[in-house]
């Protein structure tokens, strides 16, 4: 059977079918007495085969290392391939959606404007990050949602400070969406959601969030509030310190509060609370945040600490003692 009838037959193009031969992918086996390819029977099952694995979403590579058996692919592993792609292309169709339930979302009235939006969510989307952090610092107002979906999927920090710096500048209220998100069931949705939220101002939704599930959420949430004086935040700053995550920096916090006069009597209590503690380790950081506190109200704690059973506890109360010496 000559080039032109398998062709026609087939549906594979003259043109694919010399580019087989080229890369020695489908040879034919003979020509004619005229110099034509003549492919017989078993280069057409060869060609059914090709097809067929390419139907799957095989490269031509991977179609050639699976008919010669050259060990590279086995059939499980070319069944885990078409899985894999399959996914990758659900998920560019999930990409799509998103894009337009985003040009929706924010309802431009004019066809001028949907251009501009469609650039940004081009660049948003883009696989590289120096395209994705240009779109975001060359957003000027306008649209809130594709930035806020932006920055709950962003894993590049550099992108998530160009997102966010776009949300604080953005015509639209970022808050409540960024607010709904940490109650997202992937926690690495629910960290990008507070730190967004700490870099907008949110201060109300972080107040909120003081009593999060995720300590990430809690912890983040606390220090912001906690810096902007409220005391509120004291508890958790508290609970930070004693299970020693980001104690130093929680510490400091409360030490900050404790230098207003008329918050001092209450951070200073809920530091003498906790250390009622039996934990060891907990008991030496609440002793080291001592150093934090104004000296005066402090003192009582460390003098009571510096005779401590446990060594570590004295040793650090008699040190922050000669610290607070005048």
């Amino acid at each position: 059977m000559r080039i032109g009838e398998v062709a026609r037959l087939s549906g594979v193009s003259a043109r694919m079918l010399r580019h087989y031969n080229d890369i020695e992918l489908l040879t034919p086996s003979g020509r004619t007495s005229s110099g034509y390819r003549h492919y017989d029977d078993a280069d057409l099952r060869r060609l059914l085969e090709i097809e067929s694995l390419r139907s799957l979403g095989l490269s031509l590579a991977e179609v050639r290392a699976a008919l010669d058996g050259s060990g590279a692919l086995s059939p499980q592993q070319i069944v885990n391939e078409v899985i894999e792609r399959t996914r990758e292309r659900i998920e560019l169709d999930r990409e799509l959606v998103r894009r337009l339930e985003a040009v929706r979302s924010v309802e431009p009235e004019r066809w001028t404007e949907v251009p501009r939006l469609v650039a940004l969510l081009k660049g948003l989307g883009s696989s590289h990050p120096s395209t994705r952090q240009r779109a975001a610092l060359a957003h000027e107002g306008g649209a809130v949602a594709p930035l806020v979906d932006a920055a709950l999927a962003e894993g590049d920090p550099n992108v998530a400070g160009a997102l966010t710096w776009a949300l604080s500048r953005s015509d639209g209220d970022p808050v409540p969406a960024l607010e709904a998100a940490l109650g997202s069931a992937e926690p690495q949705v629910r960290r990008r959601a507070v730190e967004s939220l700490v870099k907008v101002g949110g201060l109300e939704a972080l107040r909120r969030a003081l009593d999060n599930a995720d300590p990430v959420v809690r912890d983040r949430s606390a220090l912001a509030v906690g810096a902007s004086g409220d005391l509120g935040a004291v508890p958790v700053l508290i609970e930070m310190v004693v299970a020693g995550r980001d104690d130093v920096d929680a510490a400091e916090v409360l030490g900050r509060l404790a230098h207003d006069l008329e918050r001092v009597a209450e951070v200073v209590e809920a530091v003498a609370a906790a250390l009622g503690t039996t934990d060891a380790a907990s008991r030496v950081r609440l002793t080291q945040a001592l150093a934090e506190l104004p000296p005066e109200p402090a003192r009582s704690l460390a003098v009571a600490l510096a005779g401590d059973p446990d060594e570590r506890v004295a040793i650090t109360a008699r040190y922050i003692l000669r610290v607070m010496a005048p």
